[in-house]
């Protein structure tokens, strides 16, 4: 199949490009004129700002692709600035994914598979949750809570779009080129000793391999499957089990324990939110729709290892 990939220079991007070219696809890179030097090995390279309707509607037209592939986000700037790679992230995932759907149908592409995440759900019910568990879009935070419209906002563009749409809700990323890889800023806040286990650690994440991600994203190309899926692991965990694990794993020193309600000053609402209070994802659609597993089905053998 004829395959554009946006985001191509991207942790999951990158090596999408090379998974999807091993399997016999002929696939293209969407990239912004200043990462045309990252670029992966593609049949084509078509260049385009996500946020410039006009030149995305030349790019995807150019490629002509059957299945468009989003991977866009910002968030490669995280170390830089927060809240401009969080604000562009939001704007990529609702004006750039509006412009690449529009782009998409006006090239007859049949098929659209667009990254999300999944720990954006209220922390409500189970402590592991489907995707049908409602999103937290009124978060007391006002950055979570515009971060959370805008993922709903791409959700219900892909829904509504008229192509064959599957989200993928990636969960907590840990590998190569992620914040939790040996050399990634989680790990440094660790190592540090400025990471430190909140309260009785309730806060459940449900990490990914990168690898993991890479071939979700080449099985939804493939699959007719249409929805929203969850991509994770096999084991949520709460942050009173992974973090210590993770501490021990690179050699740094037990996190120490701080009060939960001193959490949101010292490490900020989300982080707060998240080793406290979220709650975990279920990933059984996504092994029965795609037909996908995990290579790495818990973090536990590989999390702060690579």
């Amino acid at each position: 199949m004829r395959v554009l990939v946006a985001g191509a220079t991207g942790v999951i991007g990158h090596p999408l490009v090379g998974a999807l070219r091993a399997r016999g696809h002929e696939v293209s890179a969407l990239v912004r004129q200043e990462s045309r030097q990252r670029v992966p090995e593609a049949v084509e390279v078509v260049v385009a700002d996500a946020l410039d309707r006009e030149a995305v509607l030349a790019a995807v037209s150019a490629a002509r692709p059957e299945v468009v592939v989003h991977q866009m986000t910002a968030l490669r700037l995280l170390g830089e600035d927060p809240v401009a790679a969080f604000a562009l992230t939001a704007r990529l995932r609702t004006e750039g994914t509006a412009h690449l759907i529009e782009a998409a149908r006006a090239a007859g592409a049949r098929r659209l598979v667009a990254q999300s995440i999944a720990f954006a759900a209220a922390p409500a019910g189970q402590p592991v949750l489907d995707e049908d568990a409602p999103l937290y879009v009124d978060a007391p935070d006002p950055g979570w809570a515009a971060t959370v419209g805008a993922v709903a906002e791409l959700e219900r563009l892909v829904s509504d779009s008229g192509l064959a749409g599957a989200v993928l809700r990636y969960g907590t990323l840990y590998g190569p080129g992620t914040s939790y890889a040996r050399d990634g800023g989680g790990a440094q806040a660790v190592l540090a000793g400025q990471l430190p286990l909140p309260g009785d650690g309730a806060g459940i994440t449900s990490f990914l391999h990168v690898d993991d991600a890479v071939q979700a994203a080449v099985a939804a190309v493939e699959s007719e499957a249409t929805g929203v899926f969850h991509v994770t692991d096999d084991d949520p965990a709460p942050a009173a089990q992974w973090l210590p694990h993770y501490a021990h794993t690179l050699g740094a020193p037990p996190p120490r324990t701080i009060p939960a309600d001193l959490a949101p000053r010292l490490l900020g609402w989300f982080m707060a939110h998240q080793l406290t209070a979220a709650h975990g994802a279920a990933n059984d659609r996504a092994r029965t729709a795609l037909g996908w597993k995990p290579l790495h089905p818990s973090w536990r053998d590989g999390l702060g290892e690579e």
